[in-house]
């Protein structure tokens, strides 16, 4: 694994002034290494490319209408991006692109303060507060949490995945607004839900990261059939709480791979459905029947391949 401060140093031999910028700055400054380094400059994409192409390299182009490029350096792939403003039309992948030459304005423009930090050699650039937000191990949008979400729904899912991630608990303001925009991730395409959902399940926060989408109501509009077990009382499963916490405990005892903790997290789906009469046969068949039914829709919907559609079926009834 590169050394952070090896690859700013090379990237800076191709291209000034360039900024590290994002997960990488965040990691840098946990101590954690980084798999993917981002950076970000004032200069326009057709720049950045003349001068990939002037050190010998060959730029990748597939991002630039967006204002990244991308290279090779030492068998990682670096991307460098114009600064700018994105906003996401609705139901829309595609941002819509600002660019424009100012360092802050382009980290006003991220979504939370620990992801808006920039690295000009060993010089840390943090206008929002990120390093404190780090040590207090906080989730915060940056500025007004309102116009962050608006710009892009995305990111109330995402402020959930790297609360699991992390292990990091919510600003109250950031959640606030984020439950009262909850239904506005419905506008995003399924796809990026999936990627986000992937990671928060698999974090070692996992419990409070789903119980704060219990909280935002975001669970109801992400995975309606697990969002009707928030507050439902059920004798199905022994214990204290209600089925949702009982699913929850069960996602973060499942290992940590994703197929079993779907399996876990949609173990139970089928409960509120059947009547309370957990003794009858007839009553576990149509749960098993339901719960599949119930694993099929969401495949479908989240776009999964049949191979973790059938493996996640197949975990769910060994459960």
């Amino acid at each position: 694994m590169a050394h952070i401060h090896d690859v700013i140093e090379s990237v800076s031999a191709i291209l000034q002034p360039v900024y590290l910028v994002g997960g990488s700055v965040r990691d840098a400054l946990m101590g954690r290494e980084s798999a993917d380094f981002d950076f970000a400059t004032p200069l326009e994409p057709d720049r950045i490319e003349q001068a990939i192409r002037t050190a010998g390299r060959r730029p990748y182009l597939m991002g630039k209408r967006f204002g990244t490029i991308a290279f090779k350096l030492d068998g990682m792939t670096v991307e460098v991006t114009s600064f700018r403003s994105e906003r996401y039309s609705e139901g829309s992948r595609q941002p819509n692109v600002e660019f424009f030459a100012d360092l802050d304005e382009d980290l006003s423009r991220r979504d939370f303060t620990i992801n808006a930090m920039a690295m000009l050699g060993e010089e840390l650039v943090d206008p929002f507060g990120g390093e404190a937000d780090l040590r207090a191990g906080l989730v915060r949008a940056v500025g007004d949490p309102a116009e962050r979400f608006a710009e892009d729904p995305l990111r109330m899912l995402r402020m959930a995945r790297f609360a699991s991630q992390l292990d990091f608990q919510v600003d109250p303001l950031t959640a606030l607004a984020a439950a009262s925009l909850a239904s506005g991730i419905l506008s995003v395409a399924r796809e990026r839900w999936m990627i986000e959902l992937d990671h928060l399940l698999l974090g070692p926060g996992v419990e409070p990261a789903l119980h704060l989408l219990s909280e935002t109501g975001l669970i109801r509009f992400l995975l309606p059939e697990i969002g009707l077990q928030v507050g439902m009382r059920t004798e199905s499963r022994p214990g204290s709480g209600s089925l949702f916490d009982c699913t929850v405990e069960a996602v973060g005892s499942a290992p940590p791979e994703i197929c079993a903790r779907w399996a876990a997290l949609f173990r139970d789906a089928a409960v509120p459905y059947l009547p309370l009469n957990p003794g009858s046969d007839n009553n576990d068949l149509d749960r098993t029947l339901l719960a599949r039914e119930i694993v099929e829709r969401t495949a479908l919907y989240l776009k999964w391949s049949n191979q973790r559609r059938e493996t996640v079926e197949r975990l769910m009834l060994e459960l």
